[in-house]
């Protein structure tokens, strides 16, 4: 399980395999993004920002944001994989609105030890950030191989939607550290009650 730096005291899980759906995996167990410090947090263990890059003119107003895409992403990613006929015409429409505008522009400059680093052409906006979430939500809800890998986790009440890249795509848990593990656990003790006289 990928978790966000060590000195970050918000487990924040980023091992779904697209950045849209690291961002529905935010409300499990419990809400994650519930004030600003775990937001940036998110927004830098997620790659949106490069490491280290300062978000302290992020306000109240781009956890509304996030939350509103997380929710409108999965209505599509939960509609589709249930495979369900309801359309989901308000949430599509807010998800692609939201794509269009310009994600951050990167621009490639030498570091101290001379090498090339990416670094942002100047502070994110909140739009343009959200704007690269909802374009990887469109690129993986429109492409057919993409999205043919998307899977539920089957822990117990699990709600983790990930992207399943395993070869011969079998891939059970959201994470093995996590739910393989608790499951592989409650098998070793329904294996031990059962053997015992």
């Amino acid at each position: 399980m990928a978790l966000a730096a060590a000195t970050v005291p918000y487990e924040l899980r980023f091992d779904a395999g697209r950045v849209c759906l690291d961002l529905l995996s935010t409300t499990h167990p419990v809400e994650r993004l519930d004030s600003l410090a775990p937001l940036r947090a998110w927004i830098t263990g997620s790659g949106l920002v490069p490491p280290g890059y300062p978000l302290a003119h992020a306000d109240a107003s781009w956890l509304t944001g996030f939350r509103e895409l997380r929710r409108d992403v999965g209505e599509l990613v939960r509609g589709y994989l249930a495979q369900e006929a309801r359309a989901y015409d308000l949430a599509l429409a807010r998800v692609n609105d939201i794509a269009r505008t310009a994600p951050p522009a990167p621009r490639a400059v030498r570091g101290e030890d001379g090498t090339l680093v990416r670094e942002l052409a100047g502070p994110p906006a909140c739009a343009a950030l959200l704007a690269a979430v909802a374009r990887d939500a469109v690129e993986l809800l429109t492409d057919p191989v993409a999205r043919a890998g998307l899977r539920q986790c089957e822990g117990d009440n699990c709600p983790i939607v990930y992207l399943d890249t395993s070869r011969g795509r079998r891939r059970r848990w959201c994470s093995s550290e996590v739910c393989g593990n608790r499951e592989r656990v409650a098998r070793h003790r329904r294996r031990v009650a059962l053997s015992q006289p």
